[in-house]
């Protein structure tokens, strides 16, 4: 079922056009209700100060949501039983034409959903963007986010995030910052690069899955992207995970290495542990290059008491893991830094 349909078809309410009235009830709590026919947009923009909640009520919202930085501590909850009963989406992708003419929206532009809000929660809820590559063969800017976060302490619980190219931004505010975030009971999909970014990102108890790609050649994408700063001692790490897949088996890369070109002093950091890794990922050569001139094995990338078929080490080499030791050093506890959003491992 293409994208498409199947996101207007999983909510129970209503289709949301951004920009509608902004028709939202609001209580002596600091709580903005939104419900079908209303803007989140419109309700973020409402928001006060410090340390609101919005609920948006189950329907599908198509529009595009930023909040920015001066909505701190801001609450954004799934009003349903499930994920799948509220969903915010929208479909602009890198190369897409702004409609003022004045260029296209570029990686970051693409978003969905945007944030860099300190101490943001998102919850119960899903962030898409259903931009498909066969509706826009003339568009080479591929890259469609569904999420675009920065901001230190922005915390994730019970989102289902859904794109394809780029479907996760983990960003810091700024170059020399290493803002935290962390991901919990999430599901992500995505093909290509659909983890990736510079924050210090945590994932505990998190699905990724690579869908199937119509395409003839391998691989066919990769999961992660780091784009760690090389001042910053922690990057990406996925525990206590699980990775599945929809294409053939080792049809995906578990990372590569992201050094932009407006950063190439970065040090991508990756750790992936306590995780099954499914068969769609290559377990004997699991890591590629994004450019050659910054091979992967010159990158902190690393892995520790994984499970599954795609884990498997077969390539000693290629795997590069920790010992005990160096993986006390790899937790949510380290990498979040005193920061509790929930109790560490």
């Amino acid at each position: 079922m293409r994208r498409r349909t199947f996101l207007a078809g999983t909510a129970a309410g209503g289709l949301v056009a951004a920009g509608a009235a902004p028709a939202f009830a609001l209580d002596r709590r600091r709580v903005l209700h939104v419900r079908p026919g209303d803007s989140v947009q419109a309700a973020v923009d409402a928001v006060d100060g410090d340390g609101w909640t919005i609920v948006v009520h189950p329907g599908t919202y198509r529009e595009v949501v930023n909040v920015p930085a001066d909505k701190g501590e801001l609450t954004l909850r799934g009003g349903g039983h499930d994920p799948r009963d509220v969903v915010i989406v929208f479909d602009n992708a890198n190369g897409t034409q702004k409609p003022d003419g004045s260029g296209t929206y570029g990686t970051a532009g693409s978003a969905t959903f945007t944030s860099a809000a300190p101490g943001l929660t998102v919850r119960d809820l899903t962030l898409a963007n259903d931009w498909l590559r066969a509706d826009h063969p003339e568009i080479t800017g591929t890259q469609a986010v569904a999420a675009y976060v920065t901001g230190d302490r922005s915390r994730f619980s019970r989102v289902r995030l859904l794109a394809h190219q780029d479907t996760l931004f983990v960003d810091t505010s700024a170059l020399d910052a290493f803002d935290r975030q962390y991901f919990t009971h999430c599901y992500i999909e995505g093909d290509v690069d659909f983890v990736f970014g510079r924050a210090t990102a945590v994932f505990t108890d998190c699905h990724f899955h690579t869908l199937q790609r119509d395409v003839a050649f391998t691989p066919k994408g990769m999961v992660f992207a780091p784009s760690t700063a090389r001042a910053n001692p922690y990057g990406i790490l996925a525990v206590r995970s699980r990775i599945t897949s929809g294409a053939e088996d080792a049809a995906y890369k578990l990372a590569r290495p992201w050094v932009p070109s407006y950063e190439t002093t970065a040090w991508p950091s990756l750790v992936v542990r306590d995780t099954r890794i499914g068969p769609g990922i290559d377990p004997v050569a699991p890591y590629t290059n994004m450019r050659d001139a910054y091979p992967w094995q010159s990158m902190r990338f690393h892995e520790y008491r994984n499970t599954g078929p795609g884990s498997v080490i077969t390539v000693p080499e290629n795997r590069p893991q920790l010992t005990a030791a160096e993986a006390a050093l790899h937790t949510p506890a380290t990498y979040l830094g005193g920061w509790e959003p929930v109790r560490s491992l």
